[in-house]
């Protein structure tokens, strides 16, 4: 991953970093808030929905297509279209075959393919936040 920080605008948005593997998850959290966001963190779908559905703010929620348990990153993805539209979704695979099932969920773009540049997230983030 990239050791570059790059700055944040004024107005920071709440990321939510969803992935199960914990070093992953700790690496792009901790670059995240040292470029400036506040960043929230979630090891599963379920534990991602209870943080979006508490009284914190997300704007943007970066997660794992694979993640495991009942619940799938895409499952994430679909339940955050249907529930919080306005919350933006930022998806992460290592697997191909996924980014064909996610395109249509995300906004940003098609999945950011593992393993990932940690700048290459901050600048989909601030292509999300650009407007």
């Amino acid at each position: 991953m990239s050791n570059i920080k790059i700055p944040v605008r004024a107005e920071t948005p709440t990321v939510l970093v969803v992935d199960d593997e914990v070093l992953v998850r700790i690496v792009i959290a901790e670059y995240l808030r040292d470029c400036g966001y506040r960043v929230l963190e979630a090891g599963s779908a379920n534990d991602a929905i209870a943080v979006l559905g508490s009284k914190l703010k997300v704007d943007i929620v970066f997660a794992d297509l694979e993640l495991p348990g009942p619940s799938s990153g895409l499952e994430l993805a679909r339940w955050i279209r249907r529930r919080l539209p306005d919350v933006r979704v930022i998806v992460t695979s290592g697997i191909s075959s996924s980014a064909e099932l996610a395109g249509e969920l995300c906004e940003a773009g098609p999945p950011i393919a593992k393993p990932y540049e940690s700048d290459a997230v901050v600048q989909r983030i601030r292509s999300l936040t650009a407007n």
